[in-house]
């Protein structure tokens, strides 16, 4: 990482586990933080370290096979960030992170909703330490959330009535395979993190930014105006197509799947070209975007069965030519080895940081660009505890003795 990382010489201290919190501190590490992980000694450290599969000395297994297999979700996750083992619990543990604090530009935190409070380690505990801190809590419900109520992506999923966008009308609900809960509100706690850390170059102090899994994942839902499809009759499931927009959805090829957009009336003019119904251009039913909407069964059936008797190639190669909006339903291994976003480093190479093994691991990068800043995720997951005694040593200034009864004392 060079000097001209948008976030270099930032200190952010990460308190998250799971997927949520740790993906946000995993962008903040990739503009250039300098991100200082902080797990439980006795407790295996963060929970993504047990996920399964693991990578090995002999490639990827189910099952871990010996201490330096680490896991393929800590593989990604752990990435850019150094590693230190604390035990919060203890009056020791919670006095080193203090000391952390002191040195800090940013905490993040995903505990449940009143453990920092219990833990003596809440926004309004550590600001009398460091005022400047950006602390960042994201949650399932809000900071403020009373009760203890305990969120997971699919929990939130179906809160937030994402669930019901997908599927065709009287299906049962569908859980998107993402977890787009989970991924989702972490950009918009990197989002507060930065708008924070700018605004305490102006003011000189720092603020509290939280951020709720159900809140973010529901403001997503509210960009589409559901509630007035539903009172216009319009479907908010409709399956494989859009109505209000037709021609647009996926279709059924000879070999495969292909995705066709072509909500304008030159978009839809292409799309009749393609499918060899130019004259539905001059049809009233097809020839304007209401008339399509009220017509869009008969069209995309046309589509449909127009699709049946082309391969995904044929069928691209007809829409490229007249100018469509249409892309291949690529499987997942092939979506992340498109050379365009490879060249680009939003998808980057994962490597375990001792074995020289490669299982060709494919995972996120840093998907901004900047044309002066270097950003990336070029530095290997840490194994837990790793970087414990040099952070205390050189951020800390802690001496032999003093790392020495924190040892004894299991603080460490």
């Amino acid at each position: 990482m060079t000097a001209s990382a948008p976030l270099q010489g930032r200190v952010v201290i990460d308190l998250t586990t799971a997927l949520a919190g740790p993906y946000a501190t995993l962008l903040l590490g990739g503009l250039g933080a300098r991100v200082i992980k902080v797990e439980n000694p006795h407790r295996g450290g963060d929970s993504s370290r047990t996920n399964s599969p693991y990578v090995t000395a002999s490639g990827l297994s189910p099952v871990k096979t010996g201490d330096e297999d680490m896991s393929v979700s800590m593989l990604l996750r752990g990435r850019n960030k150094e590693s230190i083992s604390l035990d919060l619990k203890t009056s020791e543990g919670r006095d080193v992170l203090l000391d952390l604090i002191r040195q800090a530009d940013v905490l993040v935190e995903n505990f449940s909703a009143g453990v920092t409070r219990r833990l003596g380690i809440d926004y309004e505990s550590v600001r009398e330490v460091n005022p400047r801190l950006i602390y960042t809590s994201i949650t399932g419900f809000g900071s403020d959330e009373t009760g203890g109520a305990k969120a997971m992506d699919t929990i939130v999923q179906a809160l937030s009535g994402v669930m019901m966008t997908a599927g065709d009308p009287g299906d049962s609900p569908v859980r998107f395979g993402l977890p787009i809960a989970d991924l989702s509100a972490p950009l918009f706690a990197v989002i507060g993190t930065v708008s924070a850390l700018l605004e305490a170059t102006q003011s000189g102090e720092g603020q509290h930014v939280d951020v709720s899994m159900l809140g973010a994942m529901t403001s997503l839902v509210a960009c589409e105006p559901f509630d007035a499809f539903e009172e216009m009759g319009y479907p908010t499931r409709t399956g494989d197509y859009v109505p209000r927009l037709a021609p647009f959805g996926t279709f059924r090829a000879a070999d495969g799947w292909f995705a066709v957009c072509g909500p304008t009336d030159a978009f839809a003019a292409g799309v009749f070209r393609a499918i060899e119904e130019p004259e539905l251009a001059d049809d009233p039913r097809f020839s304007r975007r209401d008339a399509r909407v009220s017509n869009s069964d008969d069209l995309h059936q046309r589509m449909s069965d127009w699709a049946a008797g082309q391969t995904v190639a044929e069928a691209m190669a007809a829409f490229e030519v007249n100018g469509v909006p249409a892309a291949p339903v690529r499987s997942l291994a092939d979506a992340v080895r498109d050379p365009r976003v490879q060249a680009r480093g939003e998808v980057v190479r994962i490597q375990h940081p001792a074995y020289d093994v490669d299982a060709e691991l494919w995972g996120t990068g840093v998907p901004i660009t900047f044309s002066r800043s270097e950003v990336g995720l070029d530095r290997p997951a840490h194994p837990l505890g790793a970087d414990t005694e040099q952070v205390l040593r050189e951020l800390l200034g802690y001496q032999g003795e003093q790392i020495a009864v924190l040892a004894d004392a299991k603080a460490i």
